[in-house]
């Protein structure tokens, strides 16, 4: 049986194998915009990804994965210069910070890892074969934009009609339409190169039209291409990305090569909810690793929290099943435990038992391997992985079997991405005596229903990276 996962374009689950035998499968995934740090719902999309990697890999498939990161755009820039803060230097702060979260969480890192501002000159040089093939023109102030009645198959992955989309040239101000993300449903013409402006300070670069900067879209295509050849195997992203970024991708890429089947299958994952509401900031429930960390969470709970719902389906984090995620983790280590001293090993030889290679030793656990292969089925196959302890963990169990037992979990565990033994709750952290007395002179305040001096408090605790969480019998301290 081959692997078989959902491809958006065709809206059906088909098998996965690189198209050219004799290249490794070419996989593109849409990184980070590093003007801040990666929240949970970014590491979800990562962490389905990683284990369509890993899943690839354990079936003898050659993985080539490319995932850029983008550092020049309307965030980065505005962010940079709101700090103060060359763009290189601000955006390789919040690089570094994302590549330790990926560490801690176990991402195998790219093969590739192209960024933006660093293949300035091959966007350009797409800009200038879709400017001479006449799927794209330039504007007044020296901006480029792709002409998307140019491309008749625009909509195709998203299953848009053309004839709908409303063009979108200019804003409601009746300035030109170059912002790389639209804050409404549909967009028609976009920017492949944005003239310089005043507000974007130093950031700009030359090109034939003058100097500005790409647009956000057209980074993809040429790197895509560039790394991966005209046509690949499987590109990836949240579902957020579907309509409009990776359908201008699309466009672009198959205008500026002339070859149609720009990545042979799309693997979207579906967005994360927390506490069964859309992440945001002004609700204050945007969590960050670090965040969850802080919470005396480890990584590989966080991590196993991300994966327990199926890509395809809507997932809702709570703190709650954070704390069921570390439950369920300390109950595969008790039947690892139990597993590698059947076998005579300790809990530190268990790291060397799972193994990215090729096997067809999977004991116990060869049902919950086929529904990884079976359109990622990670429920699925979690809930095999539990069903299956009961029997390796019974009395005469032969030796053979028990090692084979071990080799099949420890597989399993590596599609997952899931590391045992290492990881040690942390404390939540302390308050300081100052933030602890500020708590109790604000829940006296709100007790006498002083609710001005109640706030005041409260916006001092901010101050100082704390908040207070009411209950109805007192309330508890949490960093910010």
């Amino acid at each position: 049986m081959s692997i078989r996962v959902y491809d958006t374009l065709s809206r059906s689950v088909k098998p996965l194998g690189a198209h050219d035998p004799n290249r490794p499968f070419g996989m593109y995934c849409c990184g980070p915009t590093v003007y801040g740090p990666a929240h949970i719902g970014n590491f979800r999309t990562f962490i389905n990804q990683d284990i369509l990697r890993r899943v690839l890999q354990l079936d003898g498939i050659s993985v080539h994965h490319v995932r850029n990161i983008t550092d020049v755009d309307d965030k980065t820039i505005q962010r940079s210069q709101a700090e103060g803060l060359p763009l290189q230097e601000f955006t390789s702060k919040w690089t570094r910070l994302f590549h330790e979260d990926c560490a801690a969480l176990n991402l195998l890192p790219p093969h590739v890892e192209p960024s933006a501002i660093a293949h300035i000159p091959l966007q350009v040089g797409m800009i200038q074969k879709l400017l001479a093939s006449g799927h794209a023109y330039t504007a007044t102030d020296g901006s480029v934009y792709f002409k998307v009645s140019s491309f008749h198959d625009y909509g195709k992955l998203s299953h848009l009609n053309l004839g709908e989309l409303r063009t979108q040239s200019t804003n409601s101000a009746g300035s030109p339409n170059d912002a790389d993300e639209y804050e409404r449903e549909h967009a028609s013409d976009f920017a492949l190169w944005k003239t310089r402006k005043p507000e974007d300070g130093p950031n700009h670069w030359p090109s034939p039209w003058g100097e500005g900067r790409p647009g956000w879209h057209i980074e993809c295509s040429a790197m895509s291409t560039h790394y991966l050849g005209d046509t690949f195997d499987l590109h990836g992203g949240g579902e957020d990305l579907c309509f409009p970024h990776h359908e201008n991708e699309i466009a672009q890429a198959e205008c500026a090569t002339g070859h149609s089947g720009f990545a042979r299958h799309w693997f979207h994952g579906r967005h994360l909810m927390v506490d069964n509401k859309k992440m945001s900031k002004k609700l204050g429930n945007l969590y960050t690793l670090a965040d969850l960390r802080a919470r005396g969470a480890t990584p590989m709970a966080v991590r196993y929290a991300l994966l327990s719902g199926h890509y395809r389906s809507q997932l809702n984090f709570t703190l709650e099943g954070l704390a069921g995620a570390a439950s369920a983790l300390a109950k595969l280590e008790k039947a690892a435990g139990k597993l590698l001293a059947r076998c005579g090993l300790s809990k530190s030889d268990f790291a060397s038992i799972s193994t990215p290679e090729p096997t067809t030793t999977w004991g116990s656990f060869a049902g919950a391997w086929n529904e990884l292969r079976e359109d990622l089925n990670v429920p699925a196959a979690l809930g095999k992985v539990f069903a299956a302890f009961p029997e390796t963990s019974a009395d005469g169990r032969a030796l053979d079997q028990a090692r084979a037992d071990l080799s099949g979990l420890g597989n399993v565990l590596y599609a997952l991405g899931l590391v045992l033994f290492t990881d040690a709750p942390q404390e939540p952290a302390q308050a300081p005596a100052i933030v602890e007395e500020l708590a109790r002179q604000r829940w006296k305040a709100k007790q006498a229903r002083d609710f001005a001096q109640a706030d005041a408090f409260r916006y001092k605790l901010e101050q100082l990276g704390w908040k207070a969480l009411d209950r109805k019998d007192g309330y508890s301290l949490e960093k910010v």
